[in-house]
């Protein structure tokens, strides 16, 4: 067992955390790692940041060291399903909670139990077992096809680990066929269904994450994200630097706050709307007289925006449920929340507003996924096209 210990101290701009690694086998070594804590923040949340990362480099220092172990140890015994669930301690420390939910969910669900009734060890694994079991879940649990691709990407990604392991010579799941997603088209309100969703809402505790979506096609993680050193109310911007999203993963059910975006464009800094510039003033001096009310039981210590009247978190999962109650129980045409941010895309082309532009606003990764989900809403390019050609080409009459 490798054991990892952590000290502090100020460097340059940000706080470090100097790790020691003792493995009782090797000599103890030292490793320093920058937190994303500035130094102007206090002592103690250095000290937590620091034991985030020891924990987790001490973690993925003994999965690397089970993963030697096994291959070392595994003379082809290994059961297929027993390695996905040693590869998913192993990148545990690397990847989001949230993704590694996600993980841990479908290996746990579906592959762990099917590949563990086949009694596959790792190297007998075929091509003809994962095409197999792709079967099974299109035609005996009817998942759609969206879903069993990231099975694939999930399997895939496993057994690349394991060739680079040296704990088999080539990866199975190349030579699958990729399940076929079907083409996704988003739905969407019009202006006039917007407005009427802003007359329901209007007295409800959601109110500010609804029009803040409206306004700005945010991502759920990021509107519940938003804390009020975010908003710039002098020089009217507002940024998304932080998220807010909600995972079960160990067992448990959790809320997972980060300084992190979905992706280096998610992160972005926009113009503040005069109207929710309006709205934002005035949800702060409502959470001001809130705090006077509740006192020491207010709960908002971390500065977010998106709050209930007690000061805690709107959580992620309720916005969710809470949104689609009232589009129930109101009659309203089914939409999900995140089709908040698709409305605001369709109108923004509607109004000529370039793709690229569109992009930007809503912190895409790259102009491909803006144009392969709204081309469909964009008819203004074939409309141009149009009037091109009838002007340019006639039909002769005799």
């Amino acid at each position: 067992m490798i054991k990892v210990t952590a000290t502090i101290y100020k460097r340059s701009k940000n706080w470090v955390a100097l790790l020691y690694i003792v493995d009782g086998i090797n000599p103890p070594r030292r490793k320093s790692v920058t937190t994303d804590v500035p130094i102007t923040k206090s002592e103690k949340t250095a000290r937590k940041s620091a034991e985030r990362i020891r924990r987790r480099f001490e973690e993925e220092l003994n999965n690397n060291l089970k993963m030697t172990q096994m291959t070392q140890n595994s003379n082809n015994s290994i059961l297929f399903c027993d390695y996905m669930l040693n590869w998913l301690k192993m990148i545990k420390p690397n990847i989001r909670p949230t993704t590694y939910g996600g993980y841990e969910r479908i290996i746990n669900k579906r592959i762990y139990p099917y590949f563990k009734n086949l009694n596959v060890t790792l190297t007998e694994l075929k091509p003809i077992h994962i095409q197999a079991f792709y079967t099974y879940l299109f035609n005996e649990l009817k998942l759609k096809g969206a879903t069993v691709k990231k099975y694939h990407a999930n399997i895939l990604s496993a057994l690349f680990y394991a060739e680079k392991m040296d704990l088999i010579t080539s990866n199975p799941a190349k030579k699958v066929d990729t399940p076929k997603a079907q083409p996704y088209v988003p739905t969407f309100y019009n202006k006039d269904e917007l407005q009427l969703l802003f007359s329901i809402i209007k007295d409800t505790n959601i109110k500010i994450p609804i029009l803040i979506g409206a306004f700005y096609g945010f991502r759920r993680e990021e509107i519940l994200g938003l804390k009020w050193d975010a908003i710039d109310f002098e020089n009217n911007s507002i940024t998304i630097n932080f998220t807010v999203t909600e995972a079960s993963y160990d067992g448990k059910h959790q809320i997972v706050a980060e300084a992190k975006t979905k992706t280096s464009s998610s992160y972005r800094t926009l113009p503040l709307i005069p109207e929710i510039k309006k709205l934002l003033i005035e949800e702060k001096e409502k959470q001001r007289k809130n705090k006077k009310i509740f006192k020491d039981c207010y709960l908002n210590t971390d500065n977010y925006v998106c709050v209930n009247e007690d000061g805690s978190l709107i959580k992620p999962d309720y916005l969710t449920h809470k949104f689609h109650e009232i589009i129930v129980n109101n009659k309203l045409k089914p939409i999900r929340l995140h089709d908040l941010r698709h409305s605001l895309a369709s109108l923004l082309l509607k109004n000529a507003v370039h793709m690229k532009d569109i992009q930007v606003w809503l912190g895409h990764s790259s102009f491909n996924t803006t144009a392969n989900l709204y081309a469909h809403v964009d008819k203004t390019a074939s409309e141009n096209s149009a009037k091109v050609i009838g002007n340019v080409l006639s039909i002769a009459t005799a």
